[in-house]
């Protein structure tokens, strides 16, 4: 099944924040305002510049699941990601991602397997997950691989 269809409204409460990355390579990622990975921020806004020409997107997903590293309202989730690091790509409303409230979407991501053969529980802020243009989850990175790794960059150029 395709994640694209999975119901999630965006930051601002609009529905359908995915049906709109339909068709397109897209690196969905957990995200947080007061947590030491919050600078990949920079590296995902790079990798939406050079990439979204191509038909890629990332969408962040704020989540506060991790010592309350996303504590904020939806409204300065926005202010800090736009006025601290230009983020232009899209966000989600705040979620769950693991756990008995755990969102659908996450239900479709969590199985898959990372490089460490890892599965299940995202363990961390930055968790991310390259989904294609069809909506199938193509690969899961660790939290603390940095966005412009060499594998992410090279998952990212095998899909486009």
């Amino acid at each position: 099944m395709s994640i694209y269809s999975t119901p999630i409204s965006t930051l601002d409460g609009q529905p359908n924040a995915l049906s709109s990355l339909e068709g397109k390579v897209t690196l969905v990622v957990n995200v947080a305002s007061k947590c030491g990975l919050t600078p990949q921020y920079e590296q995902l806004e790079q990798l939406q510049k050079n990439y979204a020409s191509r038909g890629f997107s990332v969408i962040g997903v704020p989540c506060n699941q991790f010592l309350g590293q996303e504590p904020g309202t939806a409204e300065e989730i926005a202010t800090f990601c736009s006025s601290t690091y230009g983020v232009t790509f899209p966000l989600t409303e705040k979620i769950e991602v693991n756990g008995d409230n755990r969102h659908p979407l996450y239900e479709s991501l969590t199985p898959v397997v990372d490089e460490e053969g890892v599965n299940g529980d995202i363990r961390w802020n930055f968790e991310k997950f390259l989904v294609g243009r069809d909506g199938s989850v193509i690969a899961r990175f660790h939290p603390k691989t940095a966005p412009d790794a060499s594998d992410v960059i090279a998952a990212i150029e095998s899909a486009l």
